[in-house]
């Protein structure tokens, strides 16, 4: 059984209906949501994140909403340092916590926190960046392979960001990337791990599908695209909001460079994709329970009260 103490999380891919699932058991719990999106701390991107819309923010609380500029950058450390922080409060006050998301990278930083690397020695990286487009992905790759084997296994050699932070922190410190995780419960050793009850909400892909070209079209709909040429008129967009899924697709049809066809089309492709990426990551997180997704009403009442039970919250 879970003690009040553990993290409760709910996971899910991009439009599996996590959040409308989310509102409930926090209502039901009485307990309020910690957003475990990497884009919904972004100020006036809210079609295209599926931010949470006032009705829904007037039913439960919600943090790490609405953080910062989209023309400013917002790393992994400042969310875990608000994520922190409003835990703290909400536990402060006698209730529950509940995180929902589908951004595996900050999940992994919630249970195993942030190893201590080196920080950023611009010289050692452009060196590198610099010998990867000389040399090649395949020569750094094996250069890698020969001082961290761990880290070579996992990363890609296409993977050009990965491999050249690995050789990085190896110049920058003498020893392997895959050595300051484990040190800091990245190998999934359970070394400094935080108790947790985690519930992953599973779709089968063909609705999964459906139910991406059905968001897609009504995002489009609702003014996605001009959304997107207002934050770029309004300071743009920095190196992390641009990463957004759809942005630049939307861009492309405000300015006319895509259909409304072509867009939605290539919009809910990007999206398919990503979908099948969170999977891959989410299969990684064995401790996690499969709930799969309602598809009536009275199958969502059913899953409620199977989340609840997972997460012991009566």
């Amino acid at each position: 059984m879970g003690s009040e103490s553990d993290l409760r999380v709910l996971l899910g891919q991009t439009a599996s209906g996590k959040s409308a699932l989310a509102l409930e058991v926090a209502e039901r719990a009485g307990a309020e949501i910690v957003s475990l999106d990497s884009m919904l701390v972004y100020r006036g991107m809210d079609i295209g994140t599926a931010k949470p819309s006032a009705a829904e923010l007037a039913r439960v609380r919600h943090h790490a909403l609405d953080l910062v500029e989209p023309r400013e950058t917002f790393t992994v450390q400042q969310w875990l340092a608000v994520a922190e922080a409003a835990l703290a409060d909400i536990t402060a006050r006698g209730k529950r916590a509940l995180f929902v998301g589908g951004t595996a990278f900050y999940y992994k930083a919630l249970v195993h926190g942030l190893f201590e690397g080196p920080d950023v020695d611009v010289a050692v990286r452009a060196a590198l960046e610099e010998r990867y487009e000389r040399e090649g992905a395949a020569k750094l790759h094996a250069e890698l392979a020969q001082v961290d084997a761990a880290a070579a296994g996992r990363i890609h050699a296409n993977d050009r960001k990965r491999v050249v932070r690995a050789l990085e922190v190896w110049q920058q410190t003498g020893r392997a990337l895959s050595d300051w995780q484990r040190e800091w419960g990245w190998d999934g050793s359970g070394a400094k791990e935080r108790p947790r009850r985690v519930v992953e909400l599973v779709r089968e892909p063909e609705e999964l599908e459906r139910r991406i070209a059905e968001r897609t079209r009504a995002m489009l709909d609702a003014g996605w695209a001009e959304e997107a040429a207002r934050v770029r008129a309004n300071g743009g967009y920095s190196a992390t909001s641009s990463a957004a899924l759809g942005y630049s697709l939307a861009l492309a049809h405000f300015d006319g460079e895509l259909s409304r066809d072509e867009a939605q089309a290539a919009i809910a492709l990007a999206t398919r994709q990503f979908a099948r990426r969170q999977r891959t990551w989410f299969r990684k997180f064995r401790e996690a329970e499969r709930v799969r997704a309602p598809e009536t009403t009275q199958d969502h009442s059913e899953r409620v009260g199977e989340v609840l039970r997972v997460f012991d919250w009566s």
